[in-house]
């Protein structure tokens, strides 16, 4: 008998309620407002309730689902701990930001607004879903609709963009599919199981020949690496952002590129630790190249979306170093990083897609001292600037200061130091960016009187309150972390010291 419904059910049932109300011609906008307002709500209540002293899953349901001739069973196991929580949290803000960003007015409303309850809900299910099965299909659930936002409403060169970016998540996907099939056929058949609680503890006691895991370790991470844009593998993400949606890429950029990352710290360090420990090193090298490749080209970005797709691939690199520490102190740093950049990256790309509608321009060269015309948009883009050049009092410095002493202490100084000259160049071309976009000398075409297109006269302050509700949602969730960090580390901590293999922290 399976047991009663959990309310993580309902995080899944809300978006796809409201998938089949707008099907059934209710108006898109409010009801996919409403849906994803809900999953705030109750993913707050969930989070509000949850036992975070102790650590562990809660809110479990474990519906048995199907039996394959020859395969393992699939459940419908669901469940939340102290390290998917947060990221569920993440997606609820992240999703009711994107909605509320949307145009008014677009061409296929219906459809626009259903693909993007779809990437919320198969985002959703793969941060709660805890059997193999569903937690890969969730995620490739949410890569279609990412596609056809990209291909339909994107912007300059969608077409192309769209045809790149599913060339290489489909990569990525099935090297991820190959590593996890590896895993599960690496057991005698009677122990084989697509459950990963069951899976991680049988693994714990009945660990995988080493070599084996030499061979499932490089699929699942070259997986996850192509996923979440892990150097070299990471040319598709910039002009994909830059061609997309601006909530589109706010739903992938913030919430659907910690998958990988919550991949590695759920699957493949836990369940190939030899195999991650004999590529430890490659993977350090790997992420140097985020930091100071993807920096310096950073730099050198002539365009805001572009830039801001470039950044969100360096900062990559701060989470991959987190979680190659293995140790409590690097893999909580991470966990809280990934909200924290979840966040500021959503922040940042629904704000290039305010700056773009309203000036029609995203070019560095054509752009300056709008903060004259438009300071309330300057202060919020400022607040996006400082969160992610990792300012105190936000909250990727909370993350990257807890990576930071991890790194030092558990695997080279000389990554700690990478590190941080890594927020060098963030400052360098954030700080760029504010000063060309919003000060120096305004181009005639926004003055009064200007006349021409560009002065899509739009370049003003005329934003209603409720419009600017998304973004100050963001940036005050993003100060409560950065000031009282202990909110997130007292419910990740305990949970991450449940994994294994934890390295001893000096």
């Amino acid at each position: 008998m399976n047991p009663p419904i959990s309310a993580l059910l309902f995080l899944l049932l809300f978006p796809l309620g409201a998938i089949l109300c707008i099907i059934a011609k209710a108006p898109a906008r409010p009801v996919a407002g409403i849906a994803t307002a809900l999953n705030l709500v109750l993913s707050l209540g969930l989070l509000w309730n949850y036992p975070a002293s102790q650590g562990g899953f809660a809110y479990v349901m474990d519906w048995s689902w199907a039996t394959l001739h020859g395969l393992p069973p699939i459940h419908f196991h669901l469940g939340v701990d102290g390290i998917s929580l947060p990221l569920v949290l993440l997606t609820a803000i992240v999703s009711f930001a994107a909605i509320a960003i949307s145009p008014r007015s677009i061409k296929r409303e219906s459809e626009y607004y259903c693909y993007l309850l779809l990437m919320s809900l198969g985002a959703m299910g793969a941060f709660v879903s805890l059997d193999l099965f569903f937690f890969y299909i969730f995620h490739e659930f949410a890569l279609i609709p990412t596609f056809l936002l990209i291909g339909i409403w994107g912007t300059q060169n969608r077409q192309f963009a769209a045809f790149q970016i599913t060339l290489y998540l489909m990569a990525g996907s099935l090297i991820l599919l190959a590593g996890l099939v590896a895993l599960v056929m690496a057991l005698p058949a009677a122990d084989r199981t697509f459950d990963i609680v069951a899976l991680q503890a049988y693994l714990q006691q009945h660990a995988i020949a080493v070599a084996t895991q030499d061979i499932i370790f490089p699929l699942l991470l070259i997986g996850f690496g192509i996923l979440v844009g892990l150097f070299p593998f990471h040319s598709w993400a910039p002009p994909g952002y830059a061609s997309a949606p601006p909530a589109a890429a706010m739903l992938h950029a913030g919430v659907l590129k910690k998958f990988a990352i919550y991949g590695m710290i759920r699957v493949a360090i836990p369940m190939a630790h030899d195999g991650f420990l004999d590529f430890q090193l490659v993977l350090l090298t790997l992420l140097v190249g985020n930091f100071l490749y993807a920096g310096f080209v950073t730099i050198a970005q002539k365009e805001l979306p572009t830039m801001i797709g470039f950044s969100s691939i360096m900062h990559m690199g701060y989470l991959f170093l987190g979680v190659a520490c293995w140790n409590t102190l690097g893999v909580t740093g991470a966990v809280i990083l990934m909200v924290g950049h979840g966040l500021s990256a959503a922040l940042l790309f629904g704000l290039s897609g305010e700056i773009t509608r309203r000036s029609g321009e995203n070019r560095f060269s054509e752009l300056g001292g709008l903060a004259k015309r438009a300071p309330l948009l300057a202060v919020l883009f400022s607040f996006a600037s400082m969160a992610t050049m990792g300012v105190p009092g936000l909250a990727n410095f909370a993350g990257e200061v807890l990576v930071f002493f991890a790194s030092y202490t558990a695997v080279i100084p000389l990554m700690a130091i990478v590190g941080i000259f890594g927020t060098v160049l963030t400052a360098v071309y954030q700080l760029r960016a504010l000063k060309g976009i919003f000060y120096g000398p305004m181009p005639e075409r926004y003055e009064p009187g200007a006349g021409g297109d560009a002065a899509v006269v739009g370049m003003t302050d005329t934003a209603t309150v409720a419009e600017y509700v998304p973004y100050v949602l963001l940036i005050v969730a993003s100060l409560l972390i950065g000031f009282m960090p202990f909110l997130l580390l007292h419910l990740v901590q305990p949970s991450v010291s449940l994994l294994p293999y934890l390295a001893t922290q000096r």
